[in-house]
This record gives structure tokens, sequence and C-alpha cells, in this order.
């Protein structure tokens, strides 16, 4: 199937690669800085890079001061939040590009190739098409994005709500506030605004792609009611979001994290934190999924139409079906067995169920427990802090066989 016919320019724009990470300006000072490619080749060179940057000069600081190992209530090599943050996330962050890149660049074509957008909405599809690339390239954004990684996330965030109430290898708790050491001075300006822009950025670029779906929603979609995937033809949306499962992955990680310091160092117990974990979840899916709703309100509309033209089909067919094949209408010489007719009602009857049975998201079951078990799996190893491995195995395979 051929997308519409549209203007040359626009043609153009159609056959690029859709995509939420090529552009900005941090993307362009990887590439002048030779830890990019034009299609994100080199991740492992600019993981290294920028973990190392963030993680290193810690190591050597703390070990300068005599808190890599001791001296302090959490020496470096004891907090695991920041080897998690840095030697984890990180990485995630930054791998989640490239998956989330390959798995979208062909969602423009997605939409055209299923004939989803009319010809008198074209114009609206490649104006949001347009603002994606215009929000992903914007110099302002990532400018502002940093403004406030310093205003808000280290001054007020991490200072106040993140750090641990403890002296540590980079801060010591006193009246006037933390008074940082010269780690933690790398650490507060340096390390931790480098992570939060990275991690800020990905909350922008979610936000472009919610815009994008949101002015796609605004086309009257040419959705089909009985369309196999039961979403109208949106069935490869629930693909596509897959792509964040890295993104999730380092959620999980950092909370883990930040829990597991203080399971270790304040003695705090993994059910303490049990509404923490639950919110990160039911955040993380609304995050993830709750863009693609905006597709509901059409979605209903479809299926209502379908249940309704499909119910005449339906009911028009089988009468003509009862007054053949059971008030003597058939033909004497037309025998029953392989009659097309009854497969055509068994069509008919599946085709009406399809339509019954349409979703209302463009999202199925399997996809949000998949999402939330990608959020809730880094959590795992701090099950080993209410119970010994050997329990926990004999639970597992008592629950499983």
């Amino acid at each position: 199937m051929t997308a519409p016919a549209s203007l040359p320019g626009d043609r153009f724009l159609h056959e690029q690669d859709f995509s939420l990470v090529l552009g900005g300006p941090l993307f362009q000072l990887f590439r002048r800085s030779h830890l990019t490619g034009d299609a994100l080749e080199l991740a492992q060179k600019r993981i290294i890079a920028v973990s190392l940057f963030c993680w290193l000069p810690l190591l050597a600081l703390s070990t300068l001061e005599g808190k890599l190992r001791g001296g302090i209530a959490v020496p470096f090599l004891f907090d695991v939040e920041a080897h998690v943050r840095f030697l984890i996330v990180t990485p995630l962050l930054i791998a989640a590009e490239i998956v989330v890149h390959r798995r979208m660049r062909f969602v423009v074509q997605q939409f055209l190739e299923r004939d989803l957008i009319p010809e008198r909405d074209m114009a609206l599809f490649d104006a949001a098409i347009k603002s994606v690339d215009r929000l992903r390239n914007s110099v302002l954004a990532e400018i502002l994005l940093f403004a406030f990684v310093y205003v808000v996330g280290v001054v007020v965030v991490w200072r106040h709500y993140l750090a641990l109430e403890t002296p540590t290898w980079y801060a010591t708790p006193s009246a006037e506030g933390l008074k940082l050491s010269l780690a933690g001075i790398w650490f507060g300006y340096l390390s931790l605004p480098v992570f939060q822009f990275l991690l800020c950025r990905w909350y922008f670029r979610i936000f472009i792609w919610a815009r994008f779906l949101w002015k796609v929603s605004r086309a009257r979609l040419r959705l089909v009611p009985t369309h196999p995937d039961r979403v109208g033809g949106l069935g490869f949306l629930s693909i596509i979001v897959d792509a964040f499962i890295p993104l999730l992955l380092a959620h999980g990680a950092l909370l883990a994290g930040s829990l597991g310091n203080r399971i270790y160092h304040l003695g705090a117990k993994l059910p303490d934190f049990l509404l923490e974990i639950v919110l990160l979840v039911v955040l993380l899916m609304c995050m993830v999924l709750g863009p693609l709703l905006v597709f509901a309100p059409q979605l209903a509309q479809a299926k209502r139409v379908g249940l309704r033209e499909y119910g005449r089909l339906a009911e028009r067919y089988v009468r003509e079906f009862d007054a053949k094949w059971l008030r003597g209408g058939a033909p004497a010489d037309e025998p029953l067995l392989g009659s097309s007719d009854i497969q055509s009602l068994a069509d008919v009857s599946n085709s009406f169920d399809v339509v019954r049975t349409m979703n209302l998201a463009p999202f199925t079951k399997e996809t949000v427990i998949q999402l939330a078990v990608a959020a809730v799996l880094p959590l795992a190893p701090l099950l080993l802090t209410i119970m010994p491995l050997e329990e926990l195995l004999k639970r597992l395979f008592g629950a499983l066989f």
C-alpha cells in the first residue's frame, strides 16, 4: 500500500527516519568530540567517556582525602547509590538512545503505509513531524534543562531530599547545611549535574514523543475495526514502546541504589519503601504508556461504528443463512457438506468478535506486564536484605514447582 500523494518537500520529510535522539546541542558536541557518528555509532566509547568523567575523579579524590574505604560513616567504595548511578544507570541512559532510535525510526512510515492518515489531514501530520525536529534540535531547551538541573536538581532536590543524613565521602551534615569535601565538590557541581541532565533530557524527549502523538491524534485516523491487532491498525505503537525498557531499567536501578544506601547504612528495611516502589512503577507506566491514550477517543468511536456496521452485516447474513438452510430456501441438489456458506458464517462471526474485543488503548496487557517487570527487576537484589538467598530460592522454586 502506498502513502497518499503529497508535496515534494513533504514526501522527502516522510522518507526521513523519525528520531527522538538524533539532534540537539549535546548530540552535536558528541559528534565534534568523535564520541558518536551520524547514526549513534561509538556507543561504547561514549559510555566509557561519560561514566569515567563522572566516576573516576570521585574515586581519585576520595582516595586523596582518605575516604575511600573508611574514615567516615559512608566511604566511597561502600556508597551503593554512587556506583549504580554512574556505572549502571548512566550507561543505560546512553544505550537507551540506540534502542529508541532503531525502534522508532520507521514510525512515520508505519502511519503512512497502513493508510491511517487521510489526505485531508496530511498537512497536520507534516506539522507534527516538523515539531519533533524543532524541539529535539532546540538549543534553548537544552540550556534551560541544564539550568534546571543546577538550580533545582542539585541545590534543592539532591541537597535536601537525596543526600544521606550522615557523614559521607562527599559531605558532612551540619547546622548550616552540607559541608562538601573535595570529592563532594566534583560530585555536586560536575558529576551529578551531568547525570541529571541526561535523565531530564530523556523526560524532555518523552514529552516530545507525547506531543507528537497528541498532534497525530487530532487527525481523523482511518482506523479499521476488524484489524487483527484489535486496535484498528495502531498495534505497532505497542511494539514501539518496548524501546523504553532500558529507560525503565535505569529508573529501577536508580531507586535500588538509593534504597540500598538507606538499608545498608541507615538501618532501614525494604518493606518500609513499598509505597515508593509502587509509586515508581505507576509513574513509569504513566510516562511510557500514557501518551498512547490520546488515541482512546478515536478507538472508542471506531469500535462503536464497527459494532453498528458489522452488527447489521452479521444480522443480514445470519437471516439469509437461516432462510436458506433451515427454512427450505436452498436448492434440493445443493449439498450442505463443503458449502462455502458455512465458512462465510464463521468469517462473519470472527469479524464481529474482533470488533467486539477491540481495545481502547493501543497496547496490550502483556506490554504493561513487561514494562512493570523491567521497572522492578533491578530491585530484586534487595530481597536478599530481608531473607537469605537459600530461603529466597526455596520459596521461588516452591512457587514454580
